[in-house]
């Protein structure tokens, strides 16, 4: 069983097999285009070198045949000893101390008239027709003692191309299989690196998608891969943490429900036994538990449509320093029974695209806020102002604060800071996560800090509307 696991985690995946057909392929093309270039330079520009070194190589051999037709005054020497022209050749091409001649420096490729035009040095071919030689006249002086002809290298070059083709191409099959086996090698190495990091990576994902939301991956290196394995789990940290929060949610939905239909049930009880009368004052007291609840159902209503991008909101031109300069004006009564000093200074004109109803609602849930917390006798600044193309409203209230650790999680739904649910301190816990929602939907931003008031700052950025 081990020995089939070792073989499946050993054996090349389809990356790797791709990989090896690919620099297989390219590695087979670069030899093939070597190969065609080597031919073409040859046919082209080593041909014409050739016809220059063998026309040098019979004005050498030619030399030394005047220089010995002056010692013998004739050729009648080599005619009756034919065997050394080939001894003759390697000597004065300067090839007598070599085992293996030049293949353009053959006897055979050489020939030798005299004077009269008889062959003193027969074709090796046996023909004595010129048509396929070239001459080279030989003088004595004034004297012309012979010819001597020359093969032109394309001639020969038809004789060494059997020779050099075979061994090209025995060349070329011994690169072929060093590309193959260095291909093997690489895409072998490739295919089981690769195969390693993607079957974790497929094994990760599938434990993520079985619900296994710790599962991470190693990071290592800096390539493409493993900044997927930091964006696998980054995704993985977002699941983990949206699954705890969506848990979380719906228990404190359900304790913020139960509250209120506790004391409804315990009223109305207390009402069917006789030990509370069924009188207008205990009917208010059950209206208010029922007006909760409604609030409750129509926040988490606005919270799911904000989730969705279904929150019904109509973006138009708008004065938000009207806007706020009103609400706050209307908030004074509330404001003095909350023990709240209000400070404004608000820039007027100042212009957004925005929904005067769904902005008069989250100036309602600041305020709300800022009454329900800030202990009395206390104090509320709001300023407005412009600023590099922004709309800034910083709303801030005094002490109690904040601490630095909780800031961030202020508008997360039900959140209190105290960490109880009891309503004496506050409302339902999500008026700050109704009131980043529609911050958001204005495509502006809520950020919390520690106001220099002692207590809660927020500051707002909305865009401003742009000119025409």
């Amino acid at each position: 069983m081990a020995l089939l696991t070792a073989i499946r985690q050993w054996r090349p995946s389809r990356l790797g097999l791709k990989l090896f057909v690919i620099i297989l392929s390219v590695n087979v093309a670069i030899s093939a285009s070597m190969f065609l270039a080597v031919s073409y330079s040859i046919d082209r520009g080593f041909l014409d070198y050739l016809n220059q070194a063998q026309e040098r190589r019979a004005t050498l051999l030619a030399d030394g045949l005047v220089t010995r037709w002056e010692t013998q005054q004739s050729w009648g020497w080599l005619e009756q000893s034919p065997e050394r022209w080939p001894y003759i050749v390697r000597f004065e091409l300067g090839q007598e101390h070599s085992d293996r001649p030049s293949p353009l420096g053959e006897a055979r490729d050489f020939t030798l008239r005299a004077a009269d035009g008889r062959f003193v040095v027969l074709p090796r071919s046996g023909r004595e027709g010129s048509g396929s030689w070239h001459w080279l006249t030989l003088r004595s002086g004034d004297t012309d003692i012979g010819s001597l002809g020359f093969r032109p290298p394309r001639e020969m070059m038809e004789r060494m191309e059997s020779r050099f083709l075979e061994r090209q191409q025995r060349n070329l099959v011994l690169i072929v299989i060093s590309l193959c086996v260095a291909s093997l090698l690489l895409a072998g190495g490739l295919s089981w690196w690769l195969g390693r990091r993607t079957r974790a990576l497929a094994g990760a994902t599938l434990r993520l998608t079985e619900g296994d939301y710790r599962t991470r991956l190693p990071e290592r290196g800096r390539d493409e891969l493993s900044r997927l394995a930091r964006d696998f789990n980054v995704l993985a940290a977002t699941l983990e943490a949206s699954r705890d929060a969506r848990a979380r949610w719906v228990s404190d939905t359900a304790h913020e429900l139960r509250t209120p239909l506790a004391v409804l049930r315990g009223e109305i009880e207390a009402m069917q036994d006789g030990i509370r009368p069924l009188n207008q004052e205990n009917l208010s007291s059950l209206a208010q538990e029922v007006g909760q609840l409604e609030r409750l159902v129509a926040d988490l209503r606005l919270l799911s449509q904000s989730d969705a991008g279904a929150l019904d909101i109509q973006l138009a031109p708008m004065d938000l320093s009207d806007c706020l300069a009103s609400r706050l004006s209307d908030a004074d009564r509330w404001l003095v029974e909350s023990g709240l000093t209000l400070t404004e200074q608000i820039e007027p004109g100042i212009m957004i695209r925005g929904d005067a109803q769904r902005l008069r609602q989250l100036w309602n849930n600041l305020l709300d806020n800022s009454c329900a917390y800030t202990q009395p006798p206390g104090e509320l600044r709001v300023t407005l102002t412009a600023q590099q193309g922004m709309a800034v409203v910083i709303w801030e209230d005094s002490t109690p604060g904040v601490p630095e650790g909780e800031l961030a999680r202020l508008t997360e739904r039900l959140y209190r800071v105290e960490g109880s649910r009891s309503r004496a301190s506050g409302g339902s816990g999500l008026g700050l996560s109704i009131a980043s929602a529609l911050v958001n939907a204005h495509g502006a931003t809520l950020t919390p800090s520690s106001s220099t008031l002692g207590g809660l700052r927020w500051t707002l950025r909305f865009p401003l509307l742009a000119a025409d």
